[in-house]
């Protein structure tokens, strides 16, 4: 099949390159966010995909908006026969829809219809699940509710990060994908509405979102840390000023009140709802990350300090 492809971050770089590497297909054309500035020099910078794309050799689309007639212009030359799509980060109007013969193919990263919506894998992990999973689905007009091609599922590891499973699922997912694309070209693949038990949905964790609630168990504020590693990061304040936080570990300690501090040698625990936590590495304001014991010694934490 004609493939044109449409993708932003890294997580969707191992299924561009499956379908580029695909002897049963073709990718024309690649339709991705427009570059994006970032860095404190503020420098334009292209997404993952596109750069990948131009490695290609392949043409690149970036609209500002995915209904802009131009866009569509450019889009049907192209002549997809389907458009697999991987955390393309905007909205697809229906006069995009439209343009492929076989449609927008997505996949995603939850087992739909659990967590429809924009960080299912950060959701996953913050909700205490044991098991997600990826799945390839038909695009219509609702939030992804459409009809699933296929599964499969990855177990959620204690010590899991977001980064950590996102890489997994975007590994596992390129297969998935690839799988679904042939079966969709030989006509094997029949759709299944999903069932109408079981959504959840998964909207964005914002930096507010990611402020730790030391009032809340140590289980909780380990999944939130965790669900939040590496974006948008989790934090605390500290004397008034943020500290970003990486994934912590629980004790079995229950000494100190929550956000409280206690130094050792080599550790640094807070105190939450249940047990403490000890923290590993923290970022102060416009330095890099440092363990959580060379940061205290540097700051030289009093006796009924905080976090929060």
């Amino acid at each position: 099949m004609r493939l044109v492809f449409a993708g932003t971050p890294e997580a969707a770089v191992p299924s561009l390159r499956a379908l580029i590497d695909s002897p049963l297909h073709e990718v024309v054309g690649v339709v991705t966010r427009p570059a994006a500035r970032a860095g404190r020099g503020r420098r334009e910078v292209t997404s993952p995909v596109a750069a990948l794309a131009a490695e290609a050799g392949l043409p690149v689309l970036s609209p500002v908006k995915a209904g802009d007639p131009e866009f569509l212009a450019e889009l049907a030359a192209l002549r997809p026969d389907a458009c697999p799509v991987v955390a393309y980060g905007a909205l697809l109007p229906p006069s995009a829809l439209a343009v492929p013969r076989i449609g927008w193919v997505n996949l995603h990263f939850s087992l739909l219809p659990a967590w429809r919506g924009a960080a299912p894998v950060q959701h996953a992990i913050l909700h205490g699940d044991e098991v997600t999973g990826a799945s390839t689905f038909l695009i219509e007009a609702g939030l992804d509710t459409g009809p699933v091609f296929g599964v499969l599922t990855e177990p959620i590891r204690p010590t899991d990060t977001s980064g950590d499973l996102l890489a997994r699922l975007a590994e596992a997912g390129a297969g998935l994908l690839s799988a679904t694309m042939d079966g969709l070209a030989d006509g094997s693949l029949v759709a299944v509405p999903q069932p109408a038990e079981g959504v959840s949905i998964a909207g964005k964790i914002t930096v507010a979102d990611a402020e730790v609630p030391w009032g809340s168990p140590a289980r909780h504020v380990d999944r939130l840390v965790r669900a939040c590693t590496p974006a948008p990061g989790a934090w605390s304040t500290f004397r008034g000023e943020r500290l970003k936080l990486r994934p912590v570990r629980l004790r079995g300690a229950n000494e100190l009140a929550p956000g409280e501090l206690r130094t050792e040698k080599s550790s640094v625990s807070v105190g939450t709802a249940t047990v403490e936590v000890e923290l590993s590495t923290v970022q102060p304001p416009g330095k890099r990350p440092m363990p959580a014991a060379d940061w205290a010694r540097g700051v030289r934490i009093e006796a009924g300090e905080h976090l929060g």
